[in-house]
Order: structure tokens, then C-alpha cells, then sequence
């Protein structure tokens, strides 16, 4: 520990006084002292030990690390690390830039090398002061280069949410907070509404001044990208929240919540058609990275609303056309095929999108004669790729000018094409009006911020035909099972993508019902129908 530092126990509490701050272990830690686990040197006489390291050196290193960490003695702590350039920074950060002035830390069972841990800390700024409780973990290993039991440093050592680069700050909040509605007046919370974490944050750190809120004291994550909201992990004095209105619905949200949980990865976005207002945005896992809105996945035959749309325009095929459809296809020598090599011998366009036909889709690029044509129907019609500004951070879909059969693969939605649910709600919502309308999370009205607009809509008679072969699709094509307990006016597409490496394809469908469209991916869900389908449906049934 630090010279001139004060040692007292305390009532059973191990407290060590530096520079006045108070920072405490219960006296099970005790023993041995701080010091003694500093860097320490290994002559050359000295055999290094090597081997999974022990259980007592694992109770010994942990006890005295996290005794130092206690004591307020960041300097010692990182020597009882196996990266103590990063940990004692980390560490000092801890009391000066988190301000925690006092600390106590109960270790439980190690289980393996792992040793859990509670934090009972006590937050002060400016003469606020709060508790704070929290649990994370080490993992005890031995070090190469000295044979030592040393623990195995990362930020979530200090907390479990800590990302690299990411620190712990105590102050004045960055940005005030909000109070998220939807959009009838209905509060949203992280808490009851998970998915919206990352979202609300954004929305909080972009609008919870313009809304007219003040800042409050917190401690939160920092993190290392500047652009990133922080996470509030605690508040010592509530500032004023800003009401933010936002296009969400509570009903649809907490049914989109329910039913990505039935899956361990799942998303899914519902968007209004007539407006581009988003309705529901949910992710399981709900934490972490927003997939629903910023993935980049390839999205099977769901692509083929685009396609179909391209294909009809260009005066190659209508709804009602007879086409064919092989049990396999092939263009420039790459060779694509059917579910289960099945074929259509005397079907139309219609059938085959609602039974999901590749090859027949494959057939009719040779007659577009430009290979380019999907992406400019994709972008100029659909809004793909034209920098969306929702009102928070978004990928606005990817389909690249290809040739060959890298082409052909884009136009059933495989190959470069990159897509999300949100993308995909988009797609759909576009199909049913003909026109698109620029998903939105909250109003531009609230910052000015541009909308993107398409060159052109669709001309009404290939909106109406693609608006049909949906209909079709949900009535007794592909998404007729999942699509059976929606009420109204309803269509859908289904959609299989392959993925390298994945033994079963990623599942996708898109539909809509009445003013209401939604998407969904369940990772490696297989066929379209049989898992993202029934998460589609689920939002379909509550939303409005």
C-alpha cells in the first residue's frame, strides 16, 4: 500500500484511510499483506512453476488483489495483475474519475480459476453520495514470464458492463434524461421494454436537451467510441427529464419483446406503412449490439420482393405470366437450386414467389440484360442504402452492383446483399403503398435533421401485383401456417439464407397486415416460415 497509508479494523471491516478516502474488505481478505504481490523478480536459479494454477493460489492471489483494489492502493493491485500498464489506470480511474470513496468487496466460492465477487461501494460528488452495489468476477492464471498466480486482467474486472476503452465517470450527466412515450402518450423504460436500452440512451443523449430536460449527477460507462451514448449505471441527484415522443407503440413493443425471446438470437422491426413511423424494435439477446436496426445479413428470399418488383417494371414477367421453374438453374456456371429440388411445371410468377422459387427468379436475369438493375431498383424505389436518418444509428441495407453470377445470387437475396429487419419492415411497407417513406423513431420536426427520399414510387399496378402475390403467400403459400392468425388484410414473403460455416440456414420473413408491416431474422431458424414467421405474426396480431 501507498506510504503514510492508515490501517484500522473496524468493527470486522478491513479499512485503510489514503488521502482521506475510506475503502474497505471484509477481513477475510486479510492476511499477508498488499505488498507482497508486487512485481516481484525471478532469479535465474529460481525454477519458473508452470501448470494450471492451484486452488490455494487461487484463493492467495485473489484475496490479496482484490484486498488492494479494497484499500484503495491501485498501484499494488496491478502489480497483481498479468497487465498492469492498463489495470493501474483503470484502477486509479476507480476512485478519482468514478469517485467511489468507499468500497467494500466480499469474494464468494471460486468455481475453477473464476472467483465471483460483490461490490458495496458508496458513490460521492459535490456532496452527493449514494450507494452502490454491483457483482462481477476474476479469473486467476499464471503468469508467463514469472510462474506467478496473477490475475488475468479485463475492464470487467472492475465492472461487468466495462468494454475496452470504456471508464467509469462521476459528474454531471452528459445529457439530461428523458421520459420516452410512444406514440400515444404510453411510457417506455429499458426496464420494462430491454430491446429500447440502446435506443433510449441515443435518444437521450440526441434529445434530452432539445426536449428541455436538465442534467442530473451520475456515474456511468463512458464509452470508447466518442459518437456512443454512455450507460448510467447510477444516480446520486435526478435532473429534470425531457419528454421525448417517440413512433413507437407500447402494445406492439411488448410483443415484439415476447416473441424474440423464444429464440436465442432474434430480431425483428415493425414499421407503418402509410408513414415510415417505426412501431417496435426488439433483439434477444436484448442487450448489446442492436441487430434488429444495424445488421448486415444476407435475407434469403425475402429479397425477392425487390426482385419481383425489378422483374415486373422491366416488362419481363407479371403476376399472372407463366414462368419456369427448374429443380436447378444456372448462370455463368454457378448452378442454383430448390428446396429439396422441387419444380413448378406449369406454374406463374405468382406461384412461384409464394412457394419461394429460386430458379425461376434465376432464369429471368439473362433477360433484364443488366446486371445492375436490382441495385438501382433497390435504391431508387426502396430507399436501400440512401442514409436513413431514423432518429438513431441505423444500417440502411446494401445490395452492390455485381456481375455474373455473383448477380444472379443477389436476386434471391444471397451473395453481397446485406440486410436487417428494419431493411426488410421497410421493403414490405414500400411494396404495400408503392411508395417509400424513410423509417422514423421520432420526429424530424425535433431536430430538423433531413429525411431520405426515393428517385420514384412504383408505378400502382406493380404495387397492387406485388401487393397480391404477398396475399397469396400468406393464404396458401410459404407463410400460410405462421400468417393464419392474423386478422385483416394480410401478406408475406418467407426467406431461407445460407450461411458459410452454418449448418442451418438463417430464417426470415416479412409481412404485413393492414397499416402494419414487420421483418424478422431468428439465426439459423431454417426454413422462413417456421420460426421468424410466427414473430412476425405475433407483432402483426398487437400492433397498430
Amino acid at each position: 500500500m501507498r506510504s503514510g497509508a492508515k490501517v484500522a479494523i473496524v468493527g470486522g471491516v478491513f479499512v485503510v484511510v489514503v488521502g482521506g478516502v475510506g475503502y474497505g474488505a471484509y477481513n477475510m481478505l486479510g492476511g499477508g499483506g498488499s505488498g507482497d504481490g508486487g512485481t516481484g523478480t525471478t532469479s535465474a536459479s529460481t525454477e519458473v512453476k508452470t501448470g494450471p494454477v492451484t486452488k490455494a493460489e487461487i484463493d492467495d492471489a485473489s484475496k490479496k488483489f482484490l484486498k488492494a483494489w479494497a484499500s484503495g492502493d491501485p498501484d499494488t493491485a496491478s502489480q497483481l495483475t498479468n497487465n498492469a500498464a492498463e489495470a493501474g489506470p483503470a484502477l486509479t480511474g476507480y476512485r478519482e474519475s468514478a469517485h467511489v470513496t468507499k468500497a467494500v468487496i466480499t469474494p464468494g466460492p471460486a468455481v475453477g480459476a473464476k472467483v465471483p465477487y460483490t461490490v458495496n461501494a458508496t458513490v460521492s460528488f459535490h456532496g452527493k453520495s449514494k450507494p452502490w452495489s454491483y457483482s462481477s468476477e476474476l479469473t486467476v492464471v499464471r503468469g508467463l514470464t514469472t510462474g506467478r498466480p496473477l490475475v488475468d486482467w479485463a475492464p470487467t474486472v472492475i465492472h461487468p458492463d466495462l468494454t475496452d476503452g470504456a471508464s467509469l465517470k462521476t459528474g454531471e450527466a452528459s445529457a439530461p434524461s428523458i421520459e420516452a412515450v410512444d406514440h400515444n402518450g404510453k411510457v417506455l423504460t429499458k426496464e420494462k421494454y430491454p430491446s429500447l436500452g440502446s435506443i433510449l440512451d441515443t435518444l437521450r443523449q440526441k434529445y434530452g436537451e432539445k426536449a428541455g430536460g436538465t442534467a442530473g449527477i451520475e456515474t456511468w460507462i463512458e464509452s470508447a467510441d466518442a459518437g456512443s451514448p454512455g450507460k448510467t449505471l447510477l444516480t446520486l441527484a435526478k435532473g429534470r427529464p425531457g419528454k421525448v415522443r417517440t413512433t413507437l407503440d407500447a402494445d406492439a413493443q411488448a410483443a415484439a419483446e415476447l416473441a424474440v425471446k423464444k429464440f436465442s438470437q432474434a430480431s425483428v422491426v415493425a414499421v407503418r406503412p402509410s408513414t415510415g413511423a417505426i412501431r417496435a424494435v426488439a433483439n434477444n439477446p436484448a442487450t448489446g449490439f442492436n441487430a434488429a436496426m444495424q445488421g448486415t445479413q444476407a435475407p434469403g428470399s425475402t429479397m425477392k420482393i425487390v426482385t419481383a418488383a425489378m422483374l415486373i417494371e422491366k416488362g419481363l414477367t407479371s403476376a399472372g405470366q407463366k414462368i419456369e421453374c427448374p429443380p436447378t438453374a444456372t448462370y455463368y456456371g454457378r448452378t442454383f437450386k430448390n428446396l429439396d429440388g422441387f419444380s413448378i411445371p406449369d406454374g406463374t410468377l405468382t406461384t412461384s414467389f409464394a412457394r419461394s422459387c429460386n430458379t425461376a427468379f434465376i432464369k429471368l436475369i439473362d433477360d433484364a440484360k443488366d446486371d445492375a438493375a436490382l441495385p438501382k431498383e433497390a435504391r431508387d424505389v426502396f430507399g436501400i442504402g440512401l442514409n436513413w436518418q431514423t432518429g438513431v444509428v441505423t444500417f440502411d441495407g446494401k445490395v452492390p452492383e455485381e456481375t455474373q453470377g455473383e448477380a444472379a445470387a443477389q436476386y434471391i437475396g444471397q451473395g453481397t446483399v446485406q440486410m436487417n429487419a428494419l431493411n426488410m419492415a421497410s421493403v414490405t411497407a414500400t411494396a404495400r403503398t408503392g411508395t417509400f417513406h424513410q423509417p422514423i423513431i421520432v420526429s424530424p420536426e425535433l431536430d430538423g435533421r433531413p429525411i431520405a427520399t426515393a428517385a420514384r414510387s412504383l408505378p400502382a399496378s406493380v404495387s397492387q401485383q406485388l401487393t397480391n402475390m404477398m396475399r397469396q403467400t400468406a393464404s396458401w403459400g410459404t407463410g400460410r401456417a405462421a400468417m393464419a392468425s392474423v386478422v385483416g388484410d394480410k401478406g408475406a414473403k418467407t426467406g431461407s439464407a445460407e450461411v458459410d460455416g452454418q449448418a442451418t440456414s438463417n430464417s426470415w420473413f416479412t409481412g404485413f397486415n393492414n397499416d402494419l408491416a414487420a421483418a424478422a431474422v431468428v439465426q439459423s431458424g431454417g426454413h422462413g416460415g417456421d420460426a421468424a414467421g410466427p414473430v412476425v405474426a405475433a407483432v402483426l396480431r398487437a400492433g397498430s
